[in-house]
């Protein structure tokens, strides 16, 4: 996945807007439209999602998605998979505008997705994702989306800590790193290394969770081990690089400007 929950710079702002709205109905496909089943919306979304590096096939990969929930109102798959789209894509977008949109988008999916599936942990972690970007772009629902987000995440950690190699954690940690702290906000460094070390040791050869160790190390002022992990989440971001990883390089970069800037002292 991309680092959505890294472009968090949420500021303690006091003017509130609800993050959470009533969301629009899933649009249907046009009367006419061929009909295909949602299993092979979802496989053609697939594919596309896998030339991601190309905005057009990420573009066309949210729309698959998007259909395939549609056509199957049973199942998350497709809406999970047009949330990830949107995730990558607004992290790409230089419009603010359109980076506005898919946020909120996002986020509107995600609350159907969690009404379709009230128990999936999948559809939290997503659904806090969105959060978080929508509070990015849209300012003035950060400070209402702040337990919103740390509370999705708490339940999808204890419903599936290792989804997307332990993503709860990892995302967790940043909110608690980068949130205001007491009384305006949920901000902990100390908790948010905590998590930051659960995600490491889930899955210590994921370059994002490096990364958020070292953040975490950095918060808490221990500059030597926030170099370490910086230095292994470089090393690992270039491996995925090499593995053709479309998030890699942004990995790899944010690890090198970290170290070029004294990586935590």
């Amino acid at each position: 996945m991309t680092r959505p929950a890294a472009a968090l710079a949420l500021v303690a702002i006091l003017a509130c807007a609800p993050a959470l709205r009533e969301p629009p109905p899933l649009t249907k496909p046009p009367p006419g439209a061929p009909a295909s089943s949602a299993g092979e919306l979802v496989r053609k979304a697939d594919a596309a999602w896998a030339r991601r590096a190309d905005p057009e096939e990420a573009r066309r990969a949210q729309e698959l998605y998007l259909e395939a929930a549609s056509a199957d109102e049973a199942r998350v798959d497709g809406l999970l998979g047009a949330m990830r789209a949107a995730s990558f894509r607004i992290d790409r977008e230089r419009g603010r505008a359109a980076r506005e949109k898919l946020a909120v988008e996002a986020v509107q999916l995600g609350q159907w997705c969690q009404r379709r599936a009230p128990a999936d942990a999948a559809c939290r972690y997503r659904l806090a994702i969105a959060l978080g970007q929508q509070a990015r772009e849209r300012t003035s629902t950060a400070q209402d989306a702040l337990g919103s987000m740390v509370k999705l995440l708490r339940e999808a950690i204890a419903a599936d800590p290792r989804l997307d190699e332990a993503g709860p954690h990892r995302v967790l940690a940043l909110v608690l790193l980068r949130a205001p702290g007491w009384p305006i906000g949920p901000g902990d460094p100390e908790e948010g290394l905590r998590e930051a070390e659960a995600a490491a040791a889930l899955f210590p050869d994921s370059a994002e969770n490096q990364l958020a160790l070292a953040e975490a190390l950095a918060k808490n002022g221990r500059a030597p081990d926030a170099r370490a992990a910086y230095e292994r989440a470089a090393a690992l971001a270039e491996q995925d690089v090499a593995a053709g990883e479309p998030e890699a390089a942004q990995w790899r970069d944010e690890a090198r400007a970290a170290l070029a800037k004294g990586g935590g002292a």
